[in-house]
């Protein structure tokens, strides 16, 4: 795989960019798709979002000359640290961690919570969402793009401190950034250990998936 290496500036835009597109695709959802057309605004937001990763996707690859190769280094050691970083991320956070911080930040909970009911609405596409292109396109980007570009700057501690922080920047509360920075050292870890993006994809696929069963469809 080629070699490149980011500044924590180009770091920093990098996310940005990235929150821009979540904005402007949210945006697009509540005031067109769920106004204009209604029944299908679910299905016109995951179309949305999967159109504004491919770009997004291009735009990282031009900018940054990253090589996404997503099979390299997939191996079987690598799949079974993926699996089991998914039933310790339930088991910290869910289980443990979260509880903690929902007490500490109340108002943070209340947001979470609010975003759970949005979900429960659309339980399928939300699925999509949630389980599959939002880990996707943010392994590929914090993983793959931020942590292995300032691996090659900074070194692999400054890099996965970095890299943790900025994926914490892109959640919405303090239950989600607390949680999220957690996740990203150890999924930073796991990247820096198999030198595959795959594998994280599974990790923090895993995760989500096993949250989002646990959290969503008991209420359906």
């Amino acid at each position: 795989m080629k070699e490149y290496d980011i500044k924590v500036g180009a770091a920093f835009l990098l996310v940005i960019a990235y929150f821009g597109i979540m904005i402007f695709y949210t945006f697009l959802n509540v005031a067109v798709w769920r106004k204009v057309f209604p029944d299908f605004s679910n299905l016109l937001n995951i179309i949305t979002i999967a159109i504004c990763i491919c770009v997004f996707i291009v735009f990282l690859k031009r900018s940054t000359g990253y090589q996404m190769r997503l099979l390299s280094n997939v191996n079987f050691t690598g799949i079974i640290l993926a699996i089991g970083c998914s039933a310790l991320f339930f088991l910290l956070l869910d289980k443990c961690l979260d509880p903690i911080f929902e007490g500490i930040f109340p108002q943070s909970e209340q947001d979470y919570q609010e975003m759970i009911q949005s979900l429960i609405i659309s339980p399928v596409t939300s699925l999509i969402q949630v389980c599959v292109l939002a880990p996707i396109i943010e392994e590929i980007l914090m993983r793959g793009v931020v942590l292995g570009g300032l691996k090659n700057t900074y070194g692999r501690i400054a890099a996965l401190l970095i890299s943790a922080t900025l994926f914490a920047f892109l959640h919405f509360n303090m239950v989600q950034t607390l949680s999220a920075f957690v996740c990203g050292i150890v999924l930073g870890l796991l990247y820096i250990k198999t030198s595959s993006i795959f594998c994280c994809m599974i990790a923090h696929c895993g995760y989500n998936l096993i949250s989002y069963i646990a959290t969503i469809y008991p209420h359906i």
